[in-house]
């Protein structure tokens, strides 16, 4: 059995309220319910959190033991070393994930400092981006 963790960063608890015309109308917490039920043998953990830290020490704490991890870090995307070296630091895969094409929006929105130690990256695709990156991790691991 495969374990996956899902790992999203700031402003991620509002999907399905903020900027719908980019982010959609779906609350994570039903997607997540979708693709669970969707991937049965796969236990498929999920945490949110605002907090550049939190989201470190969540990469640490399953880095070791998940055989895979999808990291939605959002705007910490653009912004975070410290990100960038927790993913550095762990034995798990980790694939970046994005909800929007970020190379069609803000230049800022343009480079990823997580990109570079992610095993793949995958955006534009809406909450599908998810699904594609489990389908990534259970084709290459």
């Amino acid at each position: 059995m495969k374990n996956i963790c899902i790992i999203n960063g700031p402003n991620l608890n509002l999907l399905g309220k903020r900027e719908t015309s980019i982010y959609g109308t779906t609350p994570f917490e039903t997607f997540l319910q979708n693709i669970r039920n969707e991937y049965k043998d796969i236990t498929i953990d999920y945490f949110q959190s605002n907090h550049e830290g939190a989201i470190i020490d969540k990469l640490q704490e399953v880095g070791f033991t998940a055989d895979g991890i999808l990291l939605n870090a959002a705007a910490y995307t653009h912004t975070s070393i410290a990100i960038a070296d927790a993913i550095r630091a762990i034995k798990a895969p980790v694939i970046e994930i994005h909800i929007s094409n970020i190379h069609a929006r803000e230049t800022y929105r343009q480079h990823s400092f997580i990109a570079p130690v992610c095993k793949g990256s995958i955006s534009g695709f809406g909450l599908d981006s998810y699904r594609l990156g489990i389908e990534a991790l259970l084709k290459n691991a």
